[in-house]
């Protein structure tokens, strides 16, 4: 059935005010523990990341920020700064959220803001604010840091006295945010910490957030959690407390598999969105949600990987947006279950495609973005320039 006129205004609507952030990471060579698998096409350098996010910004009209790793992208530190600002400007995108990295130095075997050596938590955290800093220089509003902070064996960390210690060091952390930046503070239940990890769920993330201060909120990525949680339960819970800041978007099929967002389950994306615009009608209020895909691909062409991923966010989100609000609200208030749920089955089975395709047309944009880069030959330049570089890397971590 054709989309009406209200509808396709109604997606129009939602895709206008729908930003997702690329991660910089998606687009250099990455592995598994057992390996790294090289692509031709890989970017090595900042310059290339920011150069293909910029690609991916061009065909699907949504990606104006991109998210970067402070070791990785700003390895001199500051100083990196103008020179990595610059280098986006002139790609067409701009410096999104700001990742420290307290994971992938061995200082760091036993954690980092809850590592038993204070020193070593004094490295952490110094380390974590000059990220402040650099987020600031660059524009940059969200901070998001993700811990590896944990233990492998029962009796073998003080998990109480843990807790004091990533209190203390939130608390500093947000002492130091500028006037406009967020603290978003994420959360892993398992891996590389298999007994006990230190910030394991949402509860933990909201509790550390509500004590750090009013700039800290909750980072939910989906693929974050134990096999077959509600996820959009936690994000209803989040919205209700107004402390959900943002998301790290991936699918998984057990846990945290970076997989392609709704290559598994994109009825559980759709509900996730539909609950964020469900609060956002009851509420007359525009959630301040950070969309932001973290997704490392080892098998997929990264860039049309990426602009997959766009696609499909596009699509999960303006199905969502035709979700009838009204006949809902009033199918829950009677009980009525099967006239609820099929508000929402109504709505993920409609086909967006006609909606998605004018809205795109109607911003100078080509109807289908992975076709229209497959034909600029941006892929089969950059694979020429970088394949023979690429290829010397060579794929071992030995």
């Amino acid at each position: 059935m054709a989309l009406s006129s209200a509808q396709q205004e109604r997606i129009h609507k939602a895709l206008d005010e729908f930003r997702v952030e690329l991660p910089s990471w998606a687009f250099s060579n990455t592995g598994t523990r057992f390996g790294k698998f090289i692509q031709p096409a890989a970017a090595s350098t900042m310059l290339e990341k920011v150069s293909d996010a910029g690609e991916v910004n061009k065909v699907t009209g949504c990606c104006p920020t991109i998210a970067t790793h402070v070791l990785w992208d700003f390895p001199g530190g500051i100083a990196d700064v103008p020179a990595v600002v610059e280098l986006a400007e002139s790609k067409g995108v701009r410096i999104g959220s700001v990742s420290p990295n307290v994971f992938q130095d061995q200082e760091y075997k036993y954690g980092s803001l809850a590592n038993p050596d204070a020193a070593i938590r004094k490295r952490a955290l110094d380390h974590i604010l000059d990220c402040v800093k650099i987020a600031r220089k660059t524009g940059s509003r969200d901070v998001t840091p993700w811990f590896t902070d944990g233990s492998n064996y029962p009796g073998t960390a003080n998990i109480r006295r843990r807790k004091q210690w990533f209190e203390e060091g939130f608390k500093a952390i947000h002492s130091a945010l500028g006037p406009q930046q967020r603290l978003l503070i994420e959360y892993k239940p398992f891996e590389p910490a298999f007994y006990h990890t230190d910030i394991a769920d949402w509860g933990m993330a909201l509790t550390f957030s509500r004590k750090a201060g009013s700039k800290a909120k909750v980072l939910v990525d989906t693929g974050h959690h134990y096999q077959a949680q509600n996820i959009e339960h936690i994000v209803a819970f989040l919205l209700a407390e107004n402390m959900l800041g943002g998301f790290h978007f991936n699918d998984r099929r057990y846990a945290d598999d970076d997989l392609t967002l709704g290559s598994i389950d994109p009825y559980q994306v759709f509900r996730i969105f539909h609950e964020i615009q469900f609060w956002a009608w009851e509420t007359g209020q525009t959630p301040d949600i950070a969309y932001m895909v973290d997704q490392s691909h080892n098998l997929k062409p990264k860039i049309e990987e990426m602009i997959q991923t766009v696609k499909n966010a596009q699509e999960l989100y303006a199905k969502a947006a035709l979700v009838d609000h009204e006949a809902l609200d009033v199918a829950q208030g009677a009980c009525e279950l099967i006239d609820a749920e099929e508000c929402l089955k109504k709505a993920f089975r409609t086909d967006v495609t006609p909606a998605l395709e004018s809205w795109r047309k109607k911003n100078g944009l080509a109807p289908d973005p992975l076709k229209a880069f497959r034909k600029g030959g941006y892929l089969k330049q950059v694979t020429e320039e970088r394949a023979a570089k690429n290829a010397m890397s060579g794929g071992s971590y030995a």
